[in-house]
This record gives structure tokens, sequence and C-alpha cells, in this order.
């Protein structure tokens, strides 16, 4: 009877788990994420008579909702703050018609159209095409003070948040290509960068390397690691430990008004890997001057497929072909 009673309970239990994943909804063309690159894809999309269904993710507006003050946007003279510049571009989405959902997508099944996306593990979402636009997220130290100063002098995008440092001291973490660009960048705006690097060496290509062994005001903090930050409000300076783990080690303080991230940015791609090709770190691959995926109706756009420029005006960019590119493919390929 024991036995029986499990059977049953286990059965109940399947039970009630297919008929929550039978709530589901068919859109025509459904975009996961948000951001400027899926925003820009929902306006193109309304417009287009798509009627697409977005749901923003876990971080509604994506990585600009962390930046407190955007100026190399085109149309914004006076600079717009991130919430306030993904706020515009969410209403002007949902103007043309756009259905904006809260959720998260959590599976993706891309094997057949229509494509099935799971919301939050409680919801099918079934698309004639699907555009993702799920954005990269920025690797960080995980030290309190990184959101303690975030937005007060924490930066992930030298290019983004760089201007507001001319004149002044920064320090840039990392030790790779990406860290020797950042530097770079900085030292053409900046009185002095810092340039922190775990190890004794550089992980950067040669040709980087060299350039920034060249450049008079990038410092190189060998052996180096961050502890914490300190400033009242704002960043004031960094404490670090040189030579961890070793008879040298000691503590050392340096005065910086900014701290730059360069250690890498991971895209959110995980659920869609098992369909869609990537390269090593994980980014989307498209077919070059498109956002066509490897699986047709599949588009993607914005940083989970750009490694490379990272910026708010390219994300939207790639949303704009997004749609463009579904609009033709769902006009040459009806369900």
């Amino acid at each position: 009877m024991a036995l029986f009673g499990k059977i049953e309970n286990l059965d109940n239990s399947s039970q009630k788990e297919e008929k929550e994943i039978t709530d589901v909804e068919k859109v025509k063309v459904l975009i996961v994420g948000s951001g400027p690159a899926g925003y820009t894809a929902a306006i193109y999309a309304a417009r287009a008579n798509l009627s697409p269904v977005m749901y923003e993710g876990m971080q509604p507006g994506g990585q600009l909702t962390t930046t407190t003050e955007v100026e190399n946007f085109p149309g914004y003279p006076m600079g717009v703050t991130g919430p306030e510049m993904m706020e515009d571009l969410k209403k002007q989405a949902e103007r043309f018609g756009t259905s904006v959902l809260w959720g998260m997508a959590t599976k993706a099944d891309l094997s057949k159209r229509p494509f099935k996306v799971t919301i939050d593990d409680k919801k099918i979402v079934e698309a004639e095409a699907l555009i993702i636009a799920t954005g990269a997220t920025a690797k960080y130290l995980g030290l309190e003070d990184e959101t303690k100063y975030a937005g007060g002098g924490v930066s992930a995008c030298a290019t983004c948040d760089g201007f507001f440092y001319r004149g002044k001291d920064v320090a840039v973490v990392g030790g790779g290509d990406t860290a020797a660009e950042e530097a770079m960048y900085l030292a053409g705006l900046v009185n002095k960068v810092y340039l922190i690097v775990r190890r004794d060496e550089l992980r950067a290509s040669k040709v980087m390397q060299e350039r920034v062994f060249k450049t008079p005001n990038i410092t190189i903090l060998w052996e180096h690691q961050t502890k914490g930050l300190f400033g009242d409000g704002v960043v004031e300076g960094a404490v670090l430990v040189k030579k961890k783990g070793t008879p040298e080690e000691e503590e050392v303080k340096i005065k910086i008004d900014g701290f730059f991230l360069a250690i890498g940015h991971k895209p959110n791609s995980d659920i869609f890997k098992d369909y869609l090709e990537t390269n090593e770190v994980g980014y989307i691959k498209t077919t070059p001057g498109t956002t066509k995926t490897n699986v047709p109706g599949v588009f993607a756009c914005g940083d989970v497929q750009d490694h490379v420029y990272r910026q708010a005006v390219t994300a939207a960019g790639t949303g704009c072909m997004a749609a463009i590119d579904a609009e033709r493919w769902l006009a040459e390929n009806p369900l």
C-alpha cells in the first residue's frame, strides 16, 4: 500500500509539473532580453506589424541601467542617465504595440519551429521567429566595494565612462587584451592609469603589450591584487595587496578617482548553446553582415553576439538589423 501511495504521489507531482508547463503562449516574434538591442528590435518589429512580444529578463534595460550618465548616444545632447534612456526606448517600443513583459528565459528548444522558450520555468512561449538580445554580464572581482561604489567610481566600460575622469588618476584591473585596450583608451583622457596585474606578466598580445609599455602615463603594478576601495561616497582610492601569499606580501594604497574592471564579459547565452554556434567564450556566432544564427529563424543582436564594440549605439543598430532580418525571413517562410 505504501509503495502504491508513493507511485501515486509521484504521478500527481508529474501531472502538476505538466499542468504548469502547459501554459503556452503563441507569438509571431519573440524577443528575449531588453536593453538597446532588444528595445530597438521591438520598435522595428512592431512597426512592421509583427506584433512582437518581449520578455525583459533579469535586468530590464540591460547593463545601461547601471550607468549613471550616458553622453555618447545620439539624440541626447545634454546626456541622459542609463535608466532614463532605457525607459524612453521601452515607451517607444510599447507605443507601436510591443507587448513588454517581465520574465526570464530559463530554457529553450530550438530544434524545430515554432521555437519554444520557457519563461521562469512556468510558461512556454512558442514563436515563429526568435530574436535573442540577452546581452552579456561584466565580470567583477566579487568585492563588496564594487557594489558600494557602483555609479560612484566603479565601471566595467572605459569607453562608456572614461570621459568623466579627464585629468584624473584611474586604475584598470586585468592583464589581457581587454585590459590593455581599456588602459590605452583611458591614457588618452586621464592623468595617470594604474594597470593592476595579478601576475608578473601580461596575457595580452605582444602588440598590445608593446603599446602599453610605450605609453608614459600607464604604470603597471605587477603581482598586485585588489583588496578593497575607499572614499566618501565615491571612489578616492584602492587598497591593494602586493605579492599575496609570499614572504614579501605587503599592503599598498593608491589614490584614484575611477576603478575600471577589464577581466572580461560573460555572454548570457547558456540556454541556447545546445542549438546555436558560439565562440569559445560563449558569444553567439552570426553570419557576417547579418544577425542570422546557424538556426534559420533565430537571430541574435547586441552584446550577446558582439564582443568587439559593446556599445549602446552598436547594440541598437544590430537590434534594427535583427528585426529587419526577421521580417524578411518570415515573409519568405510563413508558418
